[in-house]
């Protein structure tokens, strides 16, 4: 384990995802898997590895150890470390092919040291580093040529996004129990507008669908990702077309991608063409 001070200016998320652990049943990790094999264009990952930056709760690392493939699991946060710990400690104990350990992507020394995989995920992670395009840099890095580099990146809005800089500032800065309620209460706000604003042009749905089917979107809880999403800082953004353009300048290629429309993650599957990042 690595000795990572804790950075006060950093959002807990693990504190957050140890909350979800309580919520985490067999639905919300079948949902996952199918979101995870609906982008990655693959059933089964036996026979591959995968590298999982950021594990939060340790969910998707789980998925892809279901799925056949050898994970390492690595985070910043001590707790998020933990929560991806006892998913191993359930569901795969005493598992030599499931590595679950303390790092930081933006480390040069540790990320060199990790290897090269044939996947790599970092999803809603580097754009929480302080350091976004660096985090990347290293991060695609560790992808095997013919490997896959799955990310998540929040979508610049441009003013919007300079916006909600400051909302997330003000979470990480507010006492608690004010935090959480603020969130809260803002998550709720943003929430009827946007539903306000589709109704208006007689489509509600399109807004409330999805708080519907929440739990079909990556396996996740509306709560603990309201949390995440108002309290994720530091918070950094790009457009769908300059994650594409910096890809393609290394030797990367997309496979498959989603792009935000608004407030949300631009998601994206890249494949390696070169024969060497490092």
């Amino acid at each position: 384990m690595h000795n990572i001070k804790k950075d006060q200016n950093r959002f807990a998320f693990g504190a957050n995802w140890a909350r979800f652990l309580s919520v985490l049943d067999n639905d919300r990790i079948t949902s996952a898997e199918k979101s995870l094999q609906c982008m990655l264009g693959e059933i089964d990952l036996r026979g591959k590895t995968f590298l999982d930056i950021g594990s939060g709760s340790g969910l998707h690392s789980l998925v892809a150890r279901r799925l056949g493939a050898k994970v390492h699991s690595f985070d910043y946060d001590f707790q998020s470390v933990g929560c991806t710990a006892e998913l191993k400690r359930r569901y795969f104990p005493e598992d030599n092919d499931w590595l679950v350990e303390q790092g930081s992507v933006i480390d040069s020394e540790y990320m060199a040291g990790l290897g090269q995989f044939d996947i790599v995920y970092a999803w809603g992670v580097l754009h929480h580093t302080g350091a976004m395009w660096l985090a990347i840099e290293y991060a695609l890095q560790r992808v095997h040529e013919g490997g896959e580099f799955f990310i998540a990146i929040y979508n610049d809005q441009g003013v919007k996004s300079h916006g909600w800089w400051w909302v997330k500032y003000l979470y990480n800065h507010l006492p608690s129990p004010l935090n959480t309620l603020y969130a809260f209460g803002f998550g709720l706000i943003s929430n009827l507008v946007n539903i306000l604003k589709y109704t208006c042009k007689f489509k509600p749905m399109v807004a409330i669908k999805p708080l519907l089917n929440y739990r079909n979107n990556r396996g996740m809880s509306v709560a603990h990702d309201m949390i995440d999403w108002i309290g994720g800082f530091p918070f950094e953004f790009a457009s769908y077309e300059s994650l594409n353009s910096y890809m393609l300048a290394r030797g990367f290629e997309l496979l498959r991608g989603k792009k935000a429309t608004s407030l949300g993650c631009h998601e994206m599957v890249f494949l390696s063409k070169e024969k060497e990042h490092q």
